[in-house]
């Protein structure tokens, strides 16, 4: 564990940088702690039973080495790939609750709120001030004309 703190240490102390410097830094120092980390890891993998929650990390590890070290050949490669589950788990949680729906216009209904939702985020709108603006201004339409301007980009900048 104190290894991989010394790996994201070095990755937040250069988070400013620009790539290549940052690339050396990795060259440098993450490299050299990624290798302990490897050491390590033959050192004590064959010591493990395989059938252990412990082994069987280890084995994972090892076979996953490759693709975790990767980061080191490029300084604009992140890390750690959470912003990107982040990014995933609205629709892994949404996907479990789709299971109960109903009806096929429950599963509509659930799609198009996930991807207005979802449009907010991209246009760093707030989903909730969306909702509710959108909430107050849907009976005062008079035709379907209309919905265009109740879009999440048309929304005015002093609601968002």
């Amino acid at each position: 564990m104190q290894l991989i703190a010394k790996l994201y240490a070095a990755e937040a102390r250069s988070a400013e940088w620009d790539a290549m410097r940052r690339w050396r830094l990795r060259q440098r120092y993450s490299k050299r702690v990624l290798g302990r980390i490897e050491q390590l890891l033959v050192t004590h993998r064959d010591t493990m039973l395989p059938g252990s929650l412990l082994g069987k990390a280890m084995y994972y590890l090892s076979g996953q080495w490759p693709k975790l070290v990767r980061y080191v050949d490029n300084g604009q490669w992140p890390i750690s790939n959470n912003p990107c589950e982040n990014a995933i788990r609205p629709f892994v949680i949404g996907r479990r609750g789709w299971l109960f729906s109903d009806t096929v216009d429950g599963e509509h209904a659930s799609a198009n709120l996930y991807s207005l939702v979802e449009t907010c985020k991209a246009n760093r709108i707030d989903p909730y001030r969306y909702l509710a603006w959108l909430f107050r201004m849907l009976p005062l339409t008079n035709h379907v004309d209309d919905y265009d301007a109740l879009l999440p980009w048309n929304m005015p900048t002093n609601l968002r």
